[in-house]
């Protein structure tokens, strides 16, 4: 394993909170995903993720992977998720409007849901009690497999984002007082409130 992939695994798990096999899939798949656009990690809002996996399940782990590899955060607001429910993502270069995406192969994905991890998971036992001998096989298969063994990749294709500048002026709500940003701000009663305040959905 690469100083690069270690150094991501330690920080991807420490930020993940348990060890999994998902989370280093995401990981390889996104750092496959930057290889193939021929880009590095986001430092603001030069990459953007689609993510196609939901909640409730393994692609929760495995879009965490995903944002440690990529850049890509909630917090910088260059990523979002479609609750598709699948193992796959595309990864968008805004720079030059060039994007890729990549899935888990279906027969490799089915095998890993066979695997004793997530034997164990089923039976409702966490994550972080499983013992690490027991995810140490599939971990190690992971991390050394050829990408291509496991991931999906497709060709590089054209995908054109606005960019959108950051708002950075926000005033109390006239309700609760609390500062909102002026983009969510909303009029009722002739007044600026927040959306909470409003009792609009959004």
């Amino acid at each position: 394993m690469d100083e690069k992939l270690k150094e991501l695994l330690e920080l991807g798990f420490k930020f993940h909170g348990h060890k999994c096999p998902a989370m280093p899939m995401g990981l390889r798949a996104g750092l496959k995903a930057m290889e193939v656009l021929g880009v590095d990690r986001a430092q603001d809002k030069e990459l953007h993720v689609i993510s196609e996996t939901g909640k409730g399940h393994a692609a929760g782990c495995f879009l965490d992977g995903v944002m440690v590899a990529t850049g890509c955060t909630y917090g910088k607001s260059n990523i979002e998720k479609k609750y598709w429910d699948k193992m796959a993502f595309t990864l968008i270069d805004k720079k030059t409007n060039r994007a890729v995406r990549v899935s888990l192969k279906p027969e490799f994905f089915a095998q890993a849901l066979k695997s004793p991890f997530v034997e164990m998971r089923k039976k409702g036992i966490p994550p972080q009690e499983i013992p690490f001998e027991v995810l140490k096989p599939l971990l190690d298969k992971i991390l050394t497999i050829p990408a291509e063994a496991f991931l999906d990749i497709s060709d590089v294709f054209e995908y054109k984002m606005e960019s959108k500048p950051g708002c950075f002026t926000a005033v109390p709500c006239a309700v609760c007082g609390e500062m909102t940003f002026e983009k969510a701000l909303r009029v009722k009663d002739g007044k600026l409130v927040c959306i909470p305040c409003s009792g609009y959905e959004s």
